[in-house]
């Protein structure tokens, strides 16, 4: 029995696509959990609270396995700094702002945006071949997420007022788009080694966004509700979900490994449809066609 759950768990983890899909499961269910998170606790309280549990659980589990590897580390810890920092908590500080101003709807399809946006950074920063159909399928992406940004009107688009909401997401997701691509040279440890100490880095670099909000008596401290939908990002899509992804990055690379967000923006919209009752109008639709589209162009060249 043993060595049939140690085979299962080979196979399991050795598969990028199932790795990858149940990462963007939990990162769609977080599009909810970021509405549902409105006035029953404050953006930074989320934040700092996700990588305190999560921090404390791996930091104190795996803490033979990081002074073991500690030196392999040492060398990348500025780097490491910096992912933590825009990767996790400066893309989850600007999540949880854009979603006191706009939908979990849009905040699923703008994230799908993300694929696009790492195989920008790779021809920049990697040299990574890039053909016309992937620059037909960016453009297709490119006007998928403006439509949304647009609200599906023509007057919005012309009078550049863009939702707040859906600018910080964008902005959000060249964050962590920045993060994945930074994972292609990670320090040759464990993905869980290495996850735990970017955790425990996340704690502290929370720290100033917390402050601030105490300051500035804006802090509220999770209700009941709050506190469900804490440990819901706490041990989804922060801990499993890193884990996963990194772990798909792993096996497949960060190019295409970025293509399946892809599926942020379905179960995005499936979920907050289904659990917050948000309206679906046609924009949704034909901007969910664009960047999926779009997606699946750039793909079928970056993996030919």
């Amino acid at each position: 029995m043993v060595s049939l759950v140690k085979r299962f768990g080979s196979l399991t983890f050795g598969n990028a696509y199932l790795m990858l899909g149940l990462t963007t499961l939990f990162w769609g269910g977080n599009t909810v959990a970021g509405r549902l998170a409105v006035g029953e606790v404050s953006p930074m309280i989320v934040v700092f609270l996700r990588w305190l549990i999560v921090g404390s659980i791996l930091m104190t589990l795996c803490w033979p396995r990081i002074r073991s590897e500690w030196p392999l580390m040492r060398a990348h810890f500025p780097r490491m700094i910096l992912m933590a920092a825009f990767g996790f908590v400066g893309f989850n500080t600007l999540f949880y702002i854009a979603a006191t101003d706009t939908t979990a709807v849009n905040l699923g399809i703008i994230q799908g945006s993300m694929p696009i946006l790492v195989l920008i950074g790779s021809v920049i920063w990697f040299g990574t071949r890039i053909r016309m159909l992937q620059i037909f399928g960016i453009l297709l992406t490119l006007i998928g997420v403006t439509l949304i940004a647009a609200q599906g009107k023509l007057d919005v688009l012309k009078e550049l007022a863009i939702n707040p909401g859906d600018g910080v997401m964008l902005i959000a997701c060249v964050l962590y788009s920045g993060y994945t691509l930074a994972l292609r040279n990670r320090p040759q440890v464990s993905g869980l080694t290495f996850f735990a100490v970017l955790s425990g880095i996340s704690v502290v670099t929370s720290l100033p966004g917390l402050a601030f909000e105490l300051s500035t008596g804006t802090a509220q401290w999770p209700t009941e509700t709050g506190w469900l939908v804490v440990l819901y990002i706490a041990l989804f899509p922060s801990c499993l979900s890193q884990i996963f992804f990194m772990r798909g990055v792993e096996l497949i690379g960060p190019a295409r490994a970025g293509v399946f967000i892809n599926l942020v923006p379905i179960f995005a919209a499936v979920l907050a449809v289904s659990i917050l009752g948000e309206p679906f109008e046609w924009h949704h639709g034909l901007a969910l066609a664009l960047v999926l589209g779009g997606i699946w162009l750039s793909e079928r060249k970056a993996g030919g």
